[in-house]
């Protein structure tokens, strides 16, 4: 393709958001990711309870994702947002079908990802992470539909070069994975409880903290040092775990801009 001055075109400023959303069981992703435009549901695990939700059958294979995500493709229907719950659930579908069908330059088979070596079969991964969001910006782009990815955290110790390391809440997919779908969405946003910090006298001088739960539930949308979240919007660094509360924000946030 020729580039030239003519190749440039103005963007067409605000589209159907993408969205992680990470935190730990039972916190209310699901529930969040329900109250959004018509979603539809792509579970690779049974964790949607009691809500009542569009959804496709359970899926067992990375290719039944694809196949649900061009089905929405292809065909006329009402959703606004396809939800896939959870990322976690979809990564050993992923890596089971690198191993069937991935053949070494010497006809060379693998069992397990594990057996490519180096860390090869993470990167020869990718490709397929890829395929996953190519499926999902194309349903954005040409169906104006969001995409929200559920995933759930894990605390893992972060190797900071500009500090001491310390423990941060993360999504659990490796670390490859992680990166590439991060750096890819508008929005990673973590959920939780909010945590009250007591002190008390233990004796000799000495102050005793714990971590007491309010019960109330946050989204956070801005990195912190406990835990990873972005959003290119411009959206306040916490909010209540509802979409309403989200949507609200964010269409606040494209007035102003």
């Amino acid at each position: 393709m020729a580039i030239t001055l003519n190749s440039i075109s103005r963007s067409l400023g605000f589209k159907a958001p993408t969205i992680i959303v990470h935190g730990s069981s039972g916190v209310g992703k699901s529930t969040l990711a329900s109250g959004a435009p018509n979603p539809c549901f792509i579970c690779t695990e049974d964790g949607l309870g009691k809500l009542e939700v569009d959804a496709f059958p359970l899926m067992t294979s990375f290719q039944d994702v694809l196949d649900a995500l061009n089905v929405l493709c292809t065909s006329e229907h009402p959703y606004q947002t396809v939800v896939l719950d959870s990322l976690d659930h979809l990564e050993p579908m992923i890596h089971q079908h690198l191993c069937d069908n991935y053949v070494g330059p010497k006809g060379e088979r693998y069992s397990s990802i594990e057996d490519f070596g180096y860390g090869r079969g993470f990167m020869f991964a990718l490709d397929l992470w890829r395929q996953l969001l190519n499926a999902l910006f194309t349903l954005r782009n040409e169906k104006g539909m969001a995409f929200i990815l559920i995933a759930h955290s894990e605390i893992k110790r972060f190797e900071s070069p500009m500090t001491d390391s310390y423990d941060r809440y993360q999504i659990k997919l490796h670390k490859r994975a992680s990166e590439l779908l991060m750096e890819s969405v508008d929005c990673v946003l973590f959920a939780d409880y909010k945590t009250v910090i007591e002190k008390e006298e233990a004796g000799f001088n000495k102050i005793k903290t714990r971590g007491i739960s309010t019960g109330q539930r946050y989204l956070y949308t801005e990195a912190r040092p406990s835990f990873i979240a972005k959003n290119r919007y411009g959206l306040p660094p916490e909010l209540p775990l509802s979409w309403q509360a989200f949507s609200d924000a964010l269409t606040q946030s494209t007035r102003q801009k």
